[in-house]
């Protein structure tokens, strides 16, 4: 989809406000966080027990959802 701004001579293109290697940059930072969340998860269960585990896995989820959303709406393969 693109994006117009309307100014004093009618609607111009409105230009990428990020580069693909802070897209990338941004995209390893995520992937990071939903590795590291998916890593305590499991930790959790393995020493804690399933229902802490289950309740851990809620932001894990979050985290990896909005990782592969991003990767997505990027066009990043997989």
């Amino acid at each position: 989809m693109t994006q117009l701004r309307r100014g004093r001579a009618g609607p111009t293109f409105v230009g990428m406000s990020k580069s693909r290697q802070e897209v990338l940059d941004e995209s390893r930072r995520k992937g990071f966080v939903a590795g590291a969340a998916a890593v305590a998860t499991v930790a959790i269960g393995a020493t804690v027990g399933l229902p802490v585990a289950a309740v851990a896995a809620v932001p894990t989820a979050f985290f990896g959802w909005r990782w592969w959303r991003h990767r997505a709406e990027n066009g990043i393969k997989f």
